[in-house]
């Protein structure tokens, strides 16, 4: 049976909307294997790891682990990590980073402020401080997870690294597996889907000068699904590509239609309606399954600028 990202590409399944949601990203250095589960099922205590989930549930905040790129069955704990937070929503975009010995300083965090976007959560609580290397490229390749992801995410991976991407890390879960390889940029937090190397290194190099880049774009991990594909279709329309020039400022209605408006930071609005729709034919949607889905995504079906009265607009 083909994989699941192979059938997905196949039948041109739609990326866009498809992003995992966070406004705040936390990620942890660990070293060695990664369960299907990885912060209750590697080498870090698993009690540190559900306590983590528990500290960040409700805030905004998304934890995964990440590690450099290259062998990975080593049973040693790293005598250093590194730790990194990074906030997505426009106007407060950022990406801090600090080292710990001890992964338990985690719980210190202020989980609610550090979702809010507070950098300073970060920094009083580990000594964090803003990053100032290379923009990071977390590819997702935890294979016990979904085997694409394996399969295809630690070549990618493996290859950035020896490029010299040295943003280059290897992360737990980005959802999405049928999308393989799949990777999350930050400080902007925008998330991709089947990209290779060549298309990475566009990405990273838009990045460096505050943009991004929307072909093969699942979504700005600020925003929920409809918010996502609203977002990306006034990108489409516009031409726009400066990574913080767009907010999603309203979702109206829930499921399986949105009215979503997006705001320009020139002041321009638009309002998007989505739709969520089946994919079809039923595919895989996980090679861990073999039971045959159709997976909702993201439809977009009116897009219109629109003039907010002055009390409205944001």
């Amino acid at each position: 049976m083909s994989i699941c990202s192979t059938v997905s590409r196949d039948l041109d399944e739609p990326v866009a909307g498809t992003a995992p949601a966070a406004r705040t990203w936390l990620l942890l250095e660990q070293t060695g294997p990664w369960g299907a589960k990885a912060l209750t099922s590697s080498h870090l205590d698993p009690a540190l790891g559900r306590a983590l989930e528990a500290a960040a549930k409700g805030t905004g905040v998304r934890l995964a682990l990440i590690r450099r790129p290259g062998r990975h069955a080593d049973g040693h704990a790293p005598g250093t990590r590194r730790v990194y937070a990074g906030h997505t929503v426009p106007g407060n975009v950022w990406l801090h980073g600090a080292t710990v010995t001890d992964p338990r300083r985690l719980l210190d965090l202020d989980f609610a402020a550090l979702g809010r976007g507070d950098r300073g959560a970060f920094d009083t609580a580990l000594g964090g401080a803003p990053h100032e290397g290379a923009p990071l490229a977390l590819v997702c390749t935890n294979g016990k997870r979904d085997r694409c992801c394996a399969i295809l995410g630690r070549p990618l991976a493996a290859e950035l690294a020896a490029s010299g991407a040295e943003g280059t890390w290897e992360v737990t879960h980005l959802g999405g597996h049928r999308f393989s390889p799949t990777i999350l940029v930050l400080p902007h937090g925008y998330a991709y889907g089947r990209v290779d190397a060549r298309s990475v290194g566009e990405i990273l190099h838009r990045v460096r000068e505050g943009r991004m880049v929307v072909s093969g774009c699942r979504g700005s991990t600020a925003w929920e699904r409809p918010g996502q594909a609203a977002e990306l279709a006034v990108r489409a329309e516009t031409g726009e590509d400066a990574a913080e020039a767009l907010t999603v400022v309203r979702t109206e209605r829930s499921a399986p239609h949105w009215e979503v408006t997006v705001a320009h930071a020139d002041g321009r609005h638009w309002r998007v309606t989505v739709a969520q729709a089946a994919a079809l034919p039923p595919r895989p949607e996980s090679c861990a399954s073999s039971v045959l889905g159709s997976p909702a995504h993201m439809r977009v079906t009116a897009l219109r600028p629109v003039a907010l009265p002055t009390s409205l607009a944001v």
